[in-house]
Parts: structure tokens; C-alpha cells; sequence
């Protein structure tokens, strides 16, 4: 008797942090591996990656991790996955495994786990089979994969739209996915982000006339900000600069790497001699690229605006050319940049979120990958709920029975056996993990409360010192207070903190057998002022209390 699981550890209801489970038998197989980003109160988290204690308490099971793309919301979490599971395989096409690479440490870099595959060659794994698709996305190789089981095809597609203006490394097979669906798909997991947008993607994924009016309109310098790793939008921006005599800088040292990188691997055309450098940073008309590392939306143009970048000063005869359209989750940061762009004097410019799209599947192309696939069972990924559900009537609309559509949450686990769909009721514990800064392993909600006081309340520190031989108060206690409340407007709340800290110290120290209980005058303080300050001023201030002997 066959038994097919598949869940999601990240990607469902949210955008990012993409992590597919397909369980068959005693073989595990997992798809993406994505971060997403923590745009709005985040307290300094960098990026989220999903939970995978499953994987590592199942790691022996494992026959490898398979990627669809270079993008941070697919293959983003490698290099923290990598450490919890060094000997586990990854899959993945010549231009991902090169930005896979990149995001490595240098001791996983050229190891063995790497495996580079190439688009509709089959990796067998016992009875089982892995088949990968080439699909059209905004970055070359990018394919879905076909788990070949004895009891169907599990399909996954990963991002992809139809356009068939997109050739080379940027081509859908569609052959190969039409015999895919004729030889029989079990399940199909097809992404959602777009299911609510009408029609095809295609032609509004291509922006060359936007850019060619931007230049042509603009004739000083312009600065380009562009999503990480969108090789095609990189590629249509040199297409139009060729046209001019401008030159283009890029700056952000993992854009340059990348860029550098698809020309010498031939994904790029570009005439290198148009690229120039930091001599050329303030030239008339030059073109300024931008990009964003593992870090918030804009970060990087948000440094210029505030005057912090050591190379790029916004003046204003610039225009800011924001050159991928809003997704959701970013669309009050954008406002609120484009808003401090105009602060500053200068031109912005943006592209529409309804005239221009990213290569998402939008309502026809999901329609067109449903018809070919013609699959029994239907599972929407990746996307906000709203999306998942959008996605599921397209493909009620188009003949999947209800009752075969499957519209999950992180961590709810669909059963197959023997190619049906059984009513158990599973859950794997799912979370996220919270990055911060170059530290290993989840920040960890402790963390996030504590720099969530600091930030609303502030911080009072009470300092003291002891002579270490009789215990006596021979200086403070001081109060010290960050982010709390102005002390030259508030002495008399100082003095009072001073009074009760003063108090519970002394009551604390045993001057006979010169002892001191440094937890209870701790308690007590952030116990007592707490109080006291709270009834003040309706905050609740981090509390330190520091008493040392000399």
C-alpha cells in the first residue's frame, strides 16, 4: 500500500519563506527552500525562514532539496538549512546553483551536496523519479518539477507565467508539460500570488517602453532600484540604455557578483564597455542600479535618501526610477519612500501594479497549467489566503470537483493512499525562525518582547555602589533613563526612583554579617518602581538594576 504526504513548513498565507513537503513512503523530497522578509515592526529581524525541525528529525529520509529558481523567496533559507542538514543533496539548475553558491559559507561552497542538474533530464531515486520542467520566470533556468510516484505525478511549479516572447533559458517546455499531464498527475501545487488578476501576465511582465519613456524623458542622472536577481528586467534595462550614450553603475557588491556572473555565463548580452564605475558616479545622464541584499525592501535607496551612503548623494536634478512594480506587504513602504524622495526635491518614478505585473501565473495561465496538467486533486501554494482561495475557484471554475481542491494552511498534512485522498487529520508543527544580522539560529520571541518594551517604553537603569568590605552605599543610587522620558522636565520622578531604589537597597543589605541579596533588590526594584513609574506615566520601562562593590 503506497502513502503520499504533502505539506507546507512555509509559503502558504504569506509571501516568501516557500517550503514544500511531499512524503512518499519512506522518502522525503523537498521543494524550495525561501525566506521572506520582515517588512513592517519587525524589531530588527533581517529575515524569517521556516521551521524544519521535522526535516532534521527526519533528516536520514531525505533524498534531497529542489529548487525552482534563484529568488529569496525560493531558495533564500539554503544557507541557514545547509548548516542544520550538511548532508543532505541540493538540487538545482546551473544558473540557481551559481547564486546558491554565493549565498554559501566557504566550506559548503564546492561540496559534494551540490548537485547541478539540467532542465527534462530524469533523477531516479529507488521507484521514484524526479523530472525538471524549464517555465518563464524573471530569472533564467527557472523550472517546476514532476515527482514521478507508482501512484501518479505530484507536480509543483514553482513561479511561472506563458509568454511566449521569453526564449533561451527563459522558455516554457510546454511540450514536456502537456505529456506530463497526459501521462497522469495525482496533485498539482501552482502557486497563487496572482490568481485574483484577470487574463495573462504577459504583456504586462514586459516593461521595455516604460524604461525607453524614462530615459528619453530624463536627461540627468537617473537611479534604478531592482529587485534582487530579476536577470530579465536587468537585461531589458541594458537593452534600452544601448539605445542612449549613457552609462550604467552598478552598485551593491551582490549585484555586481551577479551581474558579472550571468554575462560571463552568456545569461546577460550586455557590451561591458557601457558599464562604468565610481568616476562615473556623478556623470550627466549616467544610470545608477541599485539592489537590496538580505535586508528590508529599500533599504539600500532608503540610505541615499537619508543622506547615510558614502557614494550616493540624492540631489535634485535626480530621478529615482523604482523599476518593479509593488507586491503586497511593501506598498506603504514604497509610498512613504517616494513621498521622502519628493521631500528631497527630487523626481520618482514608479511602475503601476496594475498596468505592470511580475512574472506571476495570473487567472489564464493558471488556467492553461491546470488544463495541461488536467490533475485529481488541486492544492493552491504560495500566496496570501485570499490568493490560495482565489486560485482554488479558477480551478473549480474549470471542472476540479470541490472536494478534490485543497486549500491548506502551514503545517496541515494532505494523505494519499494508493492514489486517494484519506480524511486524517494531521498537523506538523510549524514556525518561523527569526534572523538577525550574521547570528546562528532564531532570535527567538524573548528577544523580540524584550526590543519591544525597549522600543515603546524605554529604559530605566538604576546604578549603586557598595564598599566590598562593609557593605555601606558609598555612591548612587543614579538613575539613568534612554527612551523613556525627559529628565530635566521629569526631576521629581527621578528623585522619587531615587527614594524607593534607595529604600530597597538598604533594606537588603545585612550590615551585621555584611551580606547583600542581590536578586531580591533586583525583584523588589523592578517590582516596586515599576509600579511607581507606570502610575506616572501609564509606561512600562525596561527595568536594569546594577549594584557593584569596590
Amino acid at each position: 500500500m503506497s502513502k503520499i504526504k504533502i505539506f507546507s513548513l512555509g509559503g502558504l498565507n504569506e509571501n516568501g519563506k516557500n517550503l514544500y513537503v511531499v512524503n512518499v513512503d519512506e522518502d522525503i523530497f523537498v521543494f524550495d527552500a525561501g525566506l521572506k522578509y520582515g517588512i513592517n515592526n519587525t524589531l530588527g529581524v533581517d529575515y524569517i525562514i521556516p521551521n524544519i525541525d521535522y526535516l532534521v528529525q527526519n533528516k536520514e529520509k531525505i533524498k534531497g532539496i529542489f529548487l525552482t529558481h534563484g529568488h529569496e523567496g525560493n531558495m533564500g533559507a539554503i544557507a541557514d538549512i545547509v548548516k542544520l542538514l550538511p548532508n543532505v543533496n541540493v538540487y538545482a539548475t546551473k544558473f540557481t546553483m551559481e547564486i546558491v553558491k554565493s549565498e554559501l559559507d566557504e566550506q559548503f561552497k564546492n561540496s559534494s551536496i551540490l548537485k547541478e542538474i539540467r532542465p527534462h533530464s530524469k533523477i531516479t531515486f529507488g521507484k521514484n523519479s524526479i523530472f525538471p520542467i524549464s517555465v518563464t520566470h524573471s530569472i533564467p533556468d527557472a523550472v517546476c518539477y514532476v515527482l514521478y510516484t507508482e501512484n501518479g505525478a505530484i507536480v509543483y511549479t514553482g513561479d511561472f507565467v506563458f509568454d511566449s516572447t521569453m526564449q533561451g533559458n527563459y522558455k516554457t517546455d510546454i511540450g514536456k508539460l502537456a505529456y506530463v499531464g497526459k501521462q497522469g498527475v495525482l496533485c498539482l501545487l501552482a502557486e497563487s500570488l496572482y490568481a485574483e488578476k484577470e487574463g495573462h501576465t504577459s504583456p504586462n511582465n514586459r516593461v521595455k517602453p516604460f524604461i525607453r519613456e524614462v530615459l528619453e524623458n530624463n536627461d540627468d542622472r537617473i537611479i534604478a532600484t531592482i529587485l534582487p536577481a530579476h536577470i530579465y528586467r536587468v537585461q531589458e534595462i541594458f537593452d534600452e540604455v544601448m539605445r542612449t550614450h549613457r552609462k550604467i553603475v552598478i552598485m551593491s557588491k551582490s549585484l555586481q557578483d551577479i551581474i558579472n556572473k550571468s554575462i560571463e555565463m552568456g545569461y546577460l548580452t550586455i557590451n561591458k564597455d557601457r558599464i562604468g564605475n565610481l568616476t562615473h558616479l556623478n556623470e550627466k545622464g549616467v544610470v545608477v542600479l541599485i539592489s537590496d541584499e538580505k535586508e528590508k525592501p529599500f533599504a539600500n535607496l532608503e540610505r541615499i535618501i537619508k543622506g547615510h551612503d558614502k557614494y550616493v548623494k540624492l540631489t535634485e536634478k535626480d530621478t529615482v526610477f523604482i523599476t518593479e512594480p509593488s507586491y503586497d506587504g511593501i506598498e506603504k513602504r514604497l509610498a512613504m519612500v517616494m513621498d521622502d524622495i519628493a521631500r528631497c526635491g527630487a523626481n520618482a518614478i514608479s511602475l503601476s501594479s496594475k498596468k505592470h505585473l511580475l512574472h506571476h501565473a495570473s487567472r489564464e495561465d493558471l488556467m492553461l497549467m491546470i488544463n495541461m496538467m488536467n490533475p485529481k486533486y488541486y492544492f493552491p501554494v504560495k500566496g496570501e489566503y485570499r490568493h490560495q482561495y482565489k486560485n482554488a475557484e479558477i480551478a473549480e471554475e474549470i471542472g476540479i470537483p470541490r472536494e478534490n481542491i485543497l486549500l491548506k494552511q502551514n503545517g496541515d498534512v494532505i494523505t494519499f493512499v494508493d492514489g486517494n485522498l484519506t480524511n486524517d487529520i494531521e498537523h506538523i508543527e510549524v514556525d518561523d525562525v527569526l534572523i538577525d544580522g550574521n547570528f546562528d539560529g532564531d532570535v527567538g520571541e524573548l528577544v523580540l518582547k524584550d526590543r519591544e518594551m525597549l522600543a515603546e517604553n524605554g529604559i530605566v537603569i538604576i546604578s549603586c555602589t557598595l564598599n566590598k568590605m562593609n557593605k555601606e552605599i558609598i555612591a548612587g543610587p543614579e538613575i539613568l533613563t534612554k527612551g523613556f522620558i525627559f529628565v530635566k522636565d521629569n526631576l521629581d520622578i527621578i528623585e522619587e526612583s531615587k527614594r524607593i531604589s534607595l529604600e530597597i537597597i538598604t533594606n537588603n543589605i545585612s550590615l551585621d554579617n555584611r551580606r547583600v541579596d542581590y536578586t531580591k533588590i533586583k525583584n523588589e526594584v523592578r517590582e516596586q518602581l515599576g509600579k511607581y513609574l507606570y502610575k506616572q506615566t501609564e509606561c512600562r520601562p525596561m527595568i536594569i538594576t546594577v549594584v557593584q562593590e569596590v
